[in-house]
């Protein structure tokens, strides 16, 4: 099932399956900014990665000496279970929570709530984690919304780039074909606050950024400027991909990262994990504006 909200600006579809946005259409030029998941190349739109942030080494973790097979990018892409909770004309708040399946594969009492506010052309996300159990959990969460680049007929991928806030210096970390993390990393900013998008620059899989001052990243036209921005202030991580030569480019905000290749799988050791105390919440959110092209 997918509902609709609507601003002054913008129409924004949620699927209830996996509380993933499908659509961001601007109510003036009918424009889709969403990428619309075309299964031939990537089915995906923008999944809700939690309690893991990728791979598993090994494809699982280890918790109080137990092993727990989280599935790449954890239990909530492409569930049914999620319920929609409250409703208005420009938000929607839906939830998922633990139950006896849940705790096989992630052995917490959780519950994660996802509201969608759309005002103006900003879309806010914001992610409510609960521990509703009686020990420390630990989780991590992220977004993955893919953007249709290029956004017109007659533009070439090359046309666009993206610029951060602050001029940026970081490497990227190698993925391995295993989806871990690997020891070594590629120089990609240097210095500088564009990075050009080009069919090649994924050939290597994601960018993987860890060391970012910027906190806003925005998708640039090379001749008719801002097109949208990603604002993370909550997030620690930034993943940049797509499938090598597709018409979409992902700008993907994490607090959490996959394993790296000399992780040693215990769970609560995991990098960029977080954890909550027993019957605490936190609220992490990002935002999404739709900018007006020149």
């Amino acid at each position: 099932m997918k509902y609709k909200i609507s601003s002054s600006e913008l129409s924004i579809e949620i699927n209830q399956t996996g509380m993933e946005i499908s659509s961001i259409k601007s109510l003036h030029t009918n424009t889709e900014y969403l990428w619309q998941g075309d299964p031939t190349i990537w089915s995906g739109q923008a999944p809700v990665l939690f309690p893991i942030i990728g791979a598993l080494k090994n494809g699982f973790m280890i918790y109080k000496n137990q092993k727990y097979a989280i599935p790449k990018h954890g239990i909530l892409r492409n569930s049914p279970k999620p319920v929609l909770k409250e409703s208005t004309e420009n938000s929607l708040l839906f939830s998922l929570v633990w139950d006896e399946e849940s705790l096989k594969l992630y052995p917490f009492k959780f519950e994660l709530e996802i509201k969608f506010t759309v005002s103006g052309s900003k879309i806010e996300i914001a992610h409510r984690i609960v521990n509703h159990g009686e020990e420390t959990m630990y989780y991590s969460v992220g977004g993955h919304p893919a953007f249709n680049c290029p956004l017109h007929e007659g533009e070439e991928y090359e046309d666009y780039f993206l610029q951060f806030t602050n001029p940026e210096t970081d490497s990227t970390w190698s993925v391995e074909s295993s989806g871990l993390i690997g020891t070594d990393t590629k120089p990609v900013l240097e210095n500088s606050s564009a990075l050009s998008l080009h069919k090649h620059l994924f050939d290597d899989d994601a960018l993987i950024f860890k060391n970012l001052t910027s906190r806003e990243v925005t998708l640039m036209h090379k001749n008719r400027g801002e097109i949208l921005s990603l604002t993370f202030d909550d997030f620690d991580y930034l993943g940049i991909w797509a499938k090598p030569g597709a018409s979409f480019v992902c700008i993907e905000p994490w607090l959490g990262i996959a394993d790296s290749v000399d992780s040693n799988q215990k769970f609560e050791e995991k990098e960029g994990i977080l954890k909550l105390e027993a019957h605490q919440r936190d609220v992490k959110t990002y935002t999404i504006t739709i900018l007006k092209e020149k």
